[in-house]
Parts: C-alpha cells; sequence; structure tokens
C-alpha cells in the first residue's frame, strides 16, 4: 500500500502525528513565566538522544531475535528500519548546519 502525499497539502499539525512530535514542546518550553523558545542546540541534543534511544532498541532487538528470546523478524527489522532512518534524518539535519556555517564563514562584510 503506497500513500502519496502532495507536498502542498501537507500541513504542519498533520506532520506530528506521523512523527511522534508535539508542535508545542517541540518549538517552545513553558517556563514558570510563559512561553520560552528553545535554541537549536537543546533540539539538536534531543534528537541526537532520540536516535540513540532508538538505536539501543534496534539492538536489543535484534539481540532478541537472534538469541530466540520472541522477538518476531517484523519487529526487528522494523526497529532497525526506525533507527537507521532516525540515524539519516539527524545526519541530514547535521550536513545542512555544517554547509549554512561554512556560507556564513565565507561571506565578505
Amino acid at each position: 500500500m503506497s500513500i502519496a502525499i502532495n507536498p502542498l497539502t501537507v500541513t504542519p499539525l498533520a506532520l506530528p502525528a506521523a512523527t511522534g512530535i508535539n508542535p508545542s514542546t517541540a518549538l517552545t518550553k513553558s517556563g514558570g513565566s510563559g512561553l520560552q523558545t528553545t535554541s537549536f542546540s537543546d533540539l539538536f541534543t534531543d534528537a541526537v538522544g532520540q536516535v540513540n534511544q532508538l538505536e539501543a532498541q534496534a539492538h536489543t532487538a535484534v539481540t532478541g531475535l537472534m538469541t530466540g528470546s520472541g522477538v518476531d523478524v517484523h519487529q526487528a527489522m522494523i526497529a532497525a528500519q526506525k533507527a537507521s532512518m532516525a540515524f539519516e534524518l539527524a545526519l541530514s539535519v547535521r550536513n545542512k548546519a555544517v554547509q549554512a556555517y561554512q556560507q556564513v564563514i565565507g561571506m565578505q562584510f
């Protein structure tokens, strides 16, 4: 089953349902005095932590599959694919950030 996504019809509020990210907590942190924006480094650190968590889950699932402790093949494959996709996304964001940094450094004032 294939789902076609038209980029013009996807709303920002529809994406969190697919990714599991809550838009109100992804962009802001609530403090005692109201809303406070989160820095890019905090967001990226959280993302790396989530990638690490997914990788650990994949490792546990594959180990369980290999030892025969009740893990199905499809569960191990799904966990491994989630970890792989999360790593590729984090790597792409990192590469874009490095590219933007290099462009800023190359500017002449």
